[in-house]
Order: C-alpha cells, then structure tokens, then sequence
C-alpha cells in the first residue's frame, strides 16, 4: 500500500509544487483549501474543504498519514494544535521563513544556527520564531523545519518576478533600480522546497533546515536575467541610496532573507535541488506569460492572475512608469 499525504494549504503554489513532487513519487496526496474547490487538484488524489483553526478536522483528516505538510502554520497557537499530532504521524513539516534570522555582517552564507530575531515581537518573522520553538519543544512529534527565502514559482497570486516580466510585455526599454541594484538574497523555488518536503517524508526527524536556491541573486542581476531570458533588450539602471519617493523600489527591498546555506540540508539528507534558480525563473516566466495571455484571450488582465499584487501595489507602486522616466537622463 502507497504512503499517504496530507497538505494543509494545499492550492496555494508551495502546496500545489509538493503535491506534483509527492504525486510523481507515487504517493496517495489529499490538500485541503478552505474558499472554493479548485476545479483541478493539480497533482493530488482529491481535495477537501478543512479551516485549519478546526483542531477536530484536522486531527481526523491528519492521524494516521505518512505526512502532514503544513504550508500555513503562523504563531505558537499554531504549534500546540499540531503538538496533537504527536505519535500519531509519519512526518510533520512545516514552512516557516528565512526572514527571521538576525541581521548579520559576516558575508558568508547563513547556516541554521545563525541567531535569529527576538521573538516576542509582533512582526511575521518573530510569529514564525515562535511557531518553530513551540514545535521543537513537543515530544513524539517528529517535524522538520523548513526556511524559506523569497518564494517563486508558478499558481501564485503575487509574483514578485512580475515586477520586470510586465515591462517585457509593455515593452519597456529599462528599469529603475536604487541602492546600487540591491543586495543579494535567497529565493526559494517552489520545486525545490518540494524537493526538500519529499527527502523530509521519506526521512523523518526533528530538523531545521534552510530551503532555498542555491544561488543568491541582487534584483538588478533577477532583471537582466528576465530580460535574457524573454529576449529582450532593456537597460537595467541603477543609483546609489534608498529609493527616491518609491522611484527605485523592487518587490525585494523589505522583509527579505539574508543569503542562505543549503549545506545542511545536503550532507543531512542528501539533498540536491530539483532546478538551478535561472531555470526555476524559466518555468516562473513561462507559465506568467501564458496565464496573462490566456486572461488577456478572455478579456480580463494581469490584475485578474496576480490580484494581490494589483490590490496592494498595481501600477502605483510597482510600474512607475512615468516617474522612472523623469529620473533618468534624456539621451
């Protein structure tokens, strides 16, 4: 008999990376979801409809399966309902966030014992502190820690990769960059943090592990990358300093990972990623331009593929076009 999973989150776009990864290694996976039913699974044996602040439904739906794949546990209330789990499944992982580790001079990578902020704060980062040392203090519960960086990857509803793919569209000739370009950060593609559930499944333990691509980039070299990548000649431009009046943000300024070391997960587990960060930004490009094309086809727009981009940050924060072009020096 097949081992089973159970994915918490399961249609947002970590939960459906894993379900196609655990699929394809013959497992028998159910996600749930909480709003509509998703007309397609997309890699799970079937889906169900379960709140994750339900204990009762989620002990029923979660004893007695091979894996629990948590995509959407937040704080420490979190981590004592999912202590019920203890002795009663194969392996319990959790996504928690690469944000939460101290700011740090040093430039090599960050290991798991880097220190990591105060976590009596009120900001996702310190939620997510107290999230993991909840879940590491429960006996019988063999759970693996994953950090992620800044995630990527296809059926999301904010792609953060949109913010260059879009001038491709509109066919812009350039974009505007402050501090230099930005510095380097970790992403995380979804595929290979699915890669990493797998290997957690099929070796359960009590773990923290990073959960990000191996190569760190800087925003500016993610936009010449876009650009390579869709054949298409734009400039990328850049100043030294903070952004002036929002000319010169990315959607990577705030909130984002130090880089990160994916050594442990290597010699622990035997790790090795599913894709190389350009041909994860490949596939993010590929299946961006098709979902848009295919709402344009319909008569809707980007905005319908990516709304929280467009309710949070739409063309005033994030295609500022006009301004991007008085900043510049005319040629």
């Amino acid at each position: 008999m097949g081992k089973s999973a159970l994915i918490i989150g399961g249609t947002g776009q970590l939960g459906v990376a894993a379900a196609g990864r655990l699929g394809r290694a013959g497992w028998d996976v159910t996600v749930t979801y909480r709003g509509d039913a998703p007309a397609d699974p997309r890699g799970a044996t079937r889906s169900i409809r379960l709140d994750h602040a339900d204990s009762d439904a989620l002990f029923a739906a979660a004893r007695g399966r091979d894996l629990v794949l948590d995509t959407a546990a937040f704080d420490a209330e979190n981590a004592t309902q999912l202590a019920g789990l203890a002795g009663d499944v194969g392996s319990l992982v959790v996504i928690s966030t690469g944000m939460l580790y101290a700011p740090a001079p040093d430039t090599e990578p960050l290991t798991e014992e880097a220190p990591v902020i105060n976590e009596s704060g009120m900001s996702y980062p310190a939620a997510k502190v107290r999230l993991e040392q909840a879940l590491l203090a429960v006996r019988d519960l063999p759970v693996s820690i994953l950090r992620p960086g800044a995630i990527h990857g296809p059926h999301t509803t904010e792609l953060r990769e949109w913010f260059f793919i879009k001038r491709v569209f509109d066919g812009r000739r350039s974009v505007l960059l402050a501090d230099h370009g930005g510095r380097p950060l970790s992403t995380s593609a979804t595929v290979n943090v699915a890669e990493l559930v797998l290997l957690c499944a099929e070796q359960p333990g009590l773990r923290v592990l990073n959960a990000v691509d191996e190569q760190a980039h800087s925003p500016a070299e993610m936009a010449r990358l876009v650009f390579a990548l869709m054949q298409h000649d734009a400039e990328v431009h850049t100043f030294a300093g903070p952004p002036r009046g929002g000319v010169g943000a990315s959607p990577w300024d705030r909130g984002q990972s130090e880089v990160l070391s994916m050594a442990a997960a290597r010699e622990q587990l035997g790790y090795r990623p599913a894709v190389s960060y350009v041909d994860g930004l490949a596939i993010d490009i590929r299946w961006a331009s098709d979902a848009v094309t295919a709402a344009q086809e319909r008569g809707a727009s980007w905005r319908q593929v990516f709304p929280y981009t467009a309710a949070r940050h739409g063309e005033r924060d994030w295609f500022r076009y006009a301004a991007e072009d008085a900043f510049l020096p005319r040629p």
